[in-house]
């Protein structure tokens, strides 16, 4: 991921210096319980230990000629360690992909710490947010169209939830990924005791995989990522409703505005919803590693490497991505601007078209039927669309056309927006009870 959407914390733990330290923990924990079952010397662990981890400029430079990235990070390690003859334990009775997937485990695990934080942190802005608006009349649209009234805190209770959902996938995700595996070249454990695999395991925070051939099958990882992608796509789908909210013909929401921000290089008076913008465009890159990922399930027998050229850029692009995404989300919804005014207006621009459900509903209990009642009431709507005339006044020349005459202090109760919005209290009272980031299961698988 370029520079520019990474984030201090999440770029750091995907750098090929903590890579290089997390590998060194690895091998110094596999050392240390080597020699304390007596498999290898006891004093060859102190000087490894003491050996700083090498550079990734060192490690580089050795691969270029060894073109083998573990191998060469072993050597440039051991050209840290003194005396450099304690380096020979280093790895002792591993393959590669011990190294790497514990590693990566390690790795995940830490990224998955940091996206749970930001999406519980999210949660909580929204289940606020929604609750400061659970009055905040607004239209409800379908198909982008004006339906029945609504309240802002109602569509913004359905995201706060959403993310609180996204937050215990994350953990799922994250207990998926927490596994390695130090079972040698084919998983057989051919040169290395499990008792090792279980000790180093243990130190790590993971779990020993319950079996592994040289790589941990990916099944875990690609779950991690479609996790990612779900919390991305809620973001996704925040962002897109303030992008209509703020389109000048709503104009309902909008973006912070900072002091000395520029919307347009050419139009002074615009004022762009870019953060939104920006983070529905960034969703579709966190989708986008989804099949690559999943296509590292199907290996050659044991193993073969066409896996890691894409988990290389898909798992740090995707963690970063959403991490980016979280963060700005967040800013988003702490600052966004919500205009009740605007929204009333809005309500009520279709001259009472949206309370034709209701009109609907009251003439089928005064006794007419369904269809005959739909009839009219459609009739009455569509001369409203065309000319504009109140709603209640199209309705009463269609009923007067049909001999009938409408009984206008029903038509008053009904045509009320707080009608609509008088049941939803339940929602607004799990919300409350809602504690952002806790299993919205409540434990239950």
């Amino acid at each position: 991921m370029i520079e520019r959407y990474t984030l201090p914390e999440m770029g750091r733990i995907w750098s090929e210096s903590h890579k290089y330290e997390l590998w060194c923990q690895v091998e110094a924990l596999v050392l240390e319980a080597n020699a304390a079952a007596g498999v290898v010397p006891a004093d060859s662990v102190d000087p490894v230990r003491a050996a700083p981890p090498p550079t990734p400029e060192a490690v580089a430079a050795i691969e270029a000629v060894t073109n083998h990235d573990v191998i060469a990070f072993l050597t440039a390690w051991a050209d840290n360690t003194t005396p450099r003859e304690a380096a020979a334990y280093v790895h002792f009775g591993m393959t590669s992909s011990d190294l790497l997937d514990t590693a990566l485990a390690v790795q995940l695990t830490e990224a998955s710490d940091l996206l749970i934080s930001r999406a519980t942190a999210l949660t909580a802005a929204l289940r606020e947010h929604a609750l400061a608006h659970r009055d905040t009349l607004r239209v409800g649209r379908t198909h982008g169209i004006h339906a029945e009234p609504d309240v802002w805190g109602h569509r913004v209770a359905d995201f706060a939830f959403a993310m609180n959902r996204c937050v215990a996938r994350l953990r799922r995700a994250r207990a998926a990924v927490a596994v390695g595996k130090l079972s040698g070249p084919v998983g057989t454990y051919s040169s290395i005791d499990p008792a090792i695999e279980a000790a180093v395991m243990t130190g790590l925070g993971l779990r020993p995989a319950d079996v592994a051939t040289q790589v941990v099958l990916r099944d875990g990882i690609a779950e991690w990522v479609g996790a990612l992608a779900i919390v991305a796509t809620v973001c996704d789908a925040i962002a897109l409703e303030v992008r209509h909210g703020q389109r000048t013909e709503v104009r309902e929401l909008a973006e912070a505005f900072t002091s000395g921000q520029k919307g347009s290089s050419a139009m002074p008076h615009k004022k762009n919803p870019v953060r939104s913008e920006r983070i529905c465009g960034l969703a579709r890159v966190v989708r986008a590693q989804i099949v690559p990922v999943l296509e590292g399930i199907p290996l050659w027998h044991e193993r073969d490497i066409s896996h890691s050229s894409t988990e290389r850029v898909a798992l740090p692009d995707a963690a970063i991505a959403t991490d980016y995404l979280l963060d700005q989300t967040l800013g988003l919804i702490t600052g966004l601007v919500v205009d009740r005014a605007r929204m009333l207006a809005n309500l009520e621009s279709t001259g009472g078209l949206i309370y034709s459900s209701a009109v609907l509903l009251e003439l089928v209990e005064s006794g007419m039927s369904r269809e005959d009642a739909y009839a009219l009431v459609q009739e009455a709507a569509m001369a409203t669309w065309s000319t504009g005339q109140p709603f209640r006044r199209t309705l009463a020349e269609q009923a007067a056309g049909r001999g009938l005459t409408l009984e206008e202090s029903r038509l008053d109760a009904v045509c009320r927006p707080e009608r609509y919005v008088a049941r939803l209290g339940g929602v607004f009272e799990r919300l409350e009870r809602m504690s952002p980031g806790a299993d919205p299961s409540g434990g239950l698988a």
